[in-house]
């Protein structure tokens, strides 16, 4: 009996990671990343389950040949977790931004195509890319269905007060500025896991979900519903991040450009690449650095924290009373699932909100890290997985 697995592709700028997951068992039979695409010292590593890492340097001069490389090593006769392509059901495609125009995960027709390019004015860093992984595949593996899974989508039920900025409404009308928040396959699926841990219907709690990385945001999930997140037009906004500065007074952009002459395009890179932990500690954006060198006592290191999990803080105080209550806080990504000094200081002076760390149960990253009315969980993200279950299920759906 031949196995169904679905393949997850991430395609960034200069790299394409990737995860082969078994469609039943949801077992995960590979991994790995192209890296450094458009090299001659491109990396490649390959995880296969139960067996050693593979890596190699190569050149990989485009999509093409990364998504080629990707097959390769799947189908390998040694190493590879695959006899042929036949067992492959359906590739899942990570999308950065699907605007107001998806709302939920989508099986990828020449109309979609079409729609994904029509939001690349709002991700002309990234939907390009995720385009490439599409049209790669249907190129390199053609016949297989495809699907969309948008960062965006979770979001989109947000109400207008909370996705409407206060500027002429013609400039939703016009152009489509409003929130659209991103992180949003982990927001949806931390919350799902948070709901089973605490063995209550999702549509019945309260939760907060922080997605703590080198980029970074914050969610409201009411009833399983994105009510409200920190990232908003572009994911410069909300929390303070590796680099990225979130929320500060917008009059600071126009106050910079005229008193230092920057250029458009220069007030974006200060914002989105010398800000942040980054720019207040002037050394690093490396959440690890950066508590080391708070605790040896260095003064801007220390300030990098302390503002980082302020910022949060506030969201959770804020998001709490825009909920009307609070059932669950989650902290997530490579921050907030490894980071204990970081979980300690936003939750410290929130027990007015029923939270109350277990200081022993946070040093050994348990899953629940609380004693305290509110839940306190620290769960593991998993995107791949998200979109490996949206693609069997409309898969399936189409085929019914």
């Amino acid at each position: 009996m031949i196995e169904i697995n679905i393949l997850v592709l991430n395609c960034g700028s200069s790299s394409a990671k990737f995860q082969l997951i078994q469609a039943e068992t949801e077992d995960n039979l590979a991994r790995g990343i192209v890296e450094r695409i458009g090299t001659t010292d491109a990396i490649v590593r390959y995880q296969p389950k139960g067996r050693n890492e593979y890596r190699e340097v190569t050149e990989i001069s485009n999509h093409a040949v990364a998504i080629q490389k990707i097959i390769d090593m799947l189908t390998h006769p040694r190493h590879g977790m695959i006899k042929n392509l036949d067992e492959i059901m359906a590739i899942g495609h990570r999308v950065v931004h699907g605007a107001e125009k998806f709302a939920n995960s989508v099986v990828i027709t020449d109309e979609v195509i079409q729609q994904i390019e029509d939001c690349i004015k709002f991700a002309p860093l990234h939907n390009p890319h995720n385009l490439k992984g599409i049209k790669e595949c249907a190129r390199i593996i053609p016949g297989k269905p495809q699907v969309g899974v948008f960062d965006t989508a979770f979001h989109q039920q947000m109400p207008p007060s909370s996705y409407i900025y206060a500027l002429p409404y013609s400039l939703y009308k016009k152009m489509g500025i409003r929130r659209y928040g991103f992180h949003g396959t982990s927001h949806y699926y931390v919350s799902r896991k948070a709901a089973e841990i605490l063995k209550r219907p999702v549509e019945e709690l309260k939760m907060i979900t922080c997605h703590l990385g080198n980029g970074a945001s914050i969610t409201a999930v009411k009833g399983g519903i994105s009510v409200d997140t920190s990232m908003g037009f572009t994911p410069l906004e909300g929390l303070v991040m590796g680099t990225r500065c979130g929320d500060i007074d917008p009059a600071i952009i126009t106050y910079l450009m005229e008193r230092e002459g920057l250029k458009p395009a220069e007030m974006d890179k200060l914002m989105n690449s010398q800000s942040g932990l980054k720019g207040i500690s002037e050394r690093s954006n490396d959440m690890r650095e950066i508590i080391e060198g708070a605790e040896r006592g260095e003064y801007q290191f220390k300030l990098a924290l302390d503002v980082f999990s302020l910022r949060i803080k506030k969201y959770i105080g804020a998001y709490a009373a825009e909920m009307g209550g609070l059932d669950a806080v989650i902290f997530t990504g490579g921050i907030g699932e490894n980071a204990v000094k970081v979980r300690e200081l936003v939750c410290e002076g929130l027990e007015f909100l029923g939270i109350v760390i277990d200081k022993e149960k946070n040093n050994q990253k348990s899953l629940t890290i609380s004693t305290g009315r509110t839940a306190v969980l620290c769960i593991p993200t998993n995107e791949e997985l998200v979109i490996a279950q949206e693609t069997k299920k409309l898969v399936e759906e189409k085929r019914t």
